[in-house]
């Protein structure tokens, strides 16, 4: 029994010693972010690397802050990744509800077209929606960074997947109690969806708050620039030079909203992709 229990004591440590690793590997980045964020542009270039907490923490995190800003860019990128989720999650969900409950000719079909559209990437798409912009006189607007990104293919896929795992006697007796479409939606299905919808909002909030390329062509308005493209800006010329705390600070506060968000959320992320498997 002792030799059982040694070797079951070893691989103990062992497994966790490699996720130790592992978890020090991936972290290690945001590690040095956060350590040089706080140190001066001498103590950043000092050799050897100093990688203990500097003497302009909350030099460089103010500056960025009120001096170049973020609080604006992250303002910006907050609303525009609000309405973006909220209106993704309402089409979805309608779109999925269509698929699901309802007959039409070539539903299967259509659906396959919606799915087609996870293939294009976003450089594809650029030019044509660039000349609809254009021609809609939304250059340099919010509605150029918002109304083209409403649609999800992804969102209509995870719902339709949830939606036809409810089984058909919930749709029977909701029939029998007089319920219909509308309040078939609201009453039954949302409720029994909220896993679904708070996994979708983590994505579609992560996802719009990491655009860059997009907004860079848009937007040519410095106030109405999104957090990657201010992010992009506290890079200097050749000429000017770079305050690499400066950009460090601003790095660690773009990556605190997505992050305290996956925090409070992550349980309701790993239920909504269960898709439907605790019922």
């Amino acid at each position: 029994m002792l030799g059982y229990h040694s070797k079951k004591l070893v691989n103990y440590c062992l497994h966790h010693l490699i996720l130790l690793i592992l978890l020090l590997i991936i972290a290690f980045p945001l590690i040095f972010a956060l350590i040089k964020s706080t140190q001066t542009i001498t103590e950043i270039f000092t050799y050897p690397p100093k990688m203990t907490i500097g003497s302009a923490l909350l030099e460089n995190y103010f500056t960025v802050w009120n001096d170049y800003n973020l609080k604006q860019y992250i303002l910006n990128t907050g609303f525009i990744a609000l309405v973006i989720t909220v209106g993704k999650i309402i089409l979805s969900i309608l779109a999925a509800f269509a698929f699901v409950f309802y007959d039409f000719s070539a539903k299967n079909l259509i659906f396959i077209f919606v799915l087609i559209t996870l293939m294009l990437p976003i450089p594809v798409r650029i030019v044509p929606l660039f000349d609809l912009m254009k021609q809609l006189h939304w250059g340099d607007t919010f509605y150029a960074l918002i109304v083209p990104f409403l649609a999800s293919a992804t969102g209509t896929f995870l719902f339709r997947q949830f939606f036809k795992s409810f089984p058909s006697n919930l749709v029977d007796a909701a029939k029998v109690d007089g319920a219909g479409p509308i309040r078939f939606l609201l009453q039954i299905l949302i409720p029994m969806s909220l896993n679904v919808i708070g996994a979708l909002a983590v994505i579609e909030i992560v996802y719009v708050w990491n655009q860059y390329l997009w907004p860079l062509i848009i937007i040519s308005t410095n106030s109405k620039n999104v957090i990657q493209v201010g992010l992009n800006s506290l890079i200097g010329t050749a000429d000017q030079g770079t305050d690499w705390g400066i950009v460090m600070a601003g790095a660690v506060l773009a990556l605190l909203p997505p992050l305290i968000l996956f925090i409070i959320l992550q349980q309701q992320i790993i239920q909504g992709f269960s898709l439907g498997n605790e019922k």
